[in-house]
């Protein structure tokens, strides 16, 4: 049992990413995907719900997405998605479901050829 008073445990985490490395990532994701930083803005404002002079702190790296914001501006935004899988160590992740949807889309490329072979053999 742990006493309300005394030492308390940090763990140690080997290339934790920093709060400005967090900031200025969001930053380039969200310039890059959107633009302008008032289109930028207008877009991020629609995705989650956040205020203009926020989006607009988020667009310049002043601040960072908290969690719920940060969910939405994912849901939206491949480019954020893959920055913070980046960050996370995990960008494997996404390279799987890129595989994933490139073969969904190679599947259904090929059964529109045979369609259009099939109609032509007869002909």
């Amino acid at each position: 049992m742990l006493h309300k008073k005394g030492k308390s445990f940090h763990r140690e985490c080997e290339g934790r990413v920093s709060a400005s490395e967090y900031r200025q990532a969001i930053s380039t994701a969200l310039s890059q995907e959107l633009g302008g930083a008032g289109q930028a803005a207008k877009a991020t404002m629609r995705w989650t719900g956040a205020s203009e002079r926020t989006a607009k702190n988020w667009i310049s790296g002043s601040y960072g997405p908290t969690a719920e914001h940060l969910i939405e501006l994912m849901r939206h935004s491949d480019t954020v998605l893959n920055v913070v899988l980046g960050l996370s160590g995990r960008s494997e992740a996404m390279t799987m479901e890129r595989i994933k949807a490139a073969r969904d889309e190679l599947a259904e490329v090929l059964e529109e050829l045979d369609l259009m072979c099939g109609s032509h053999v007869g002909t």
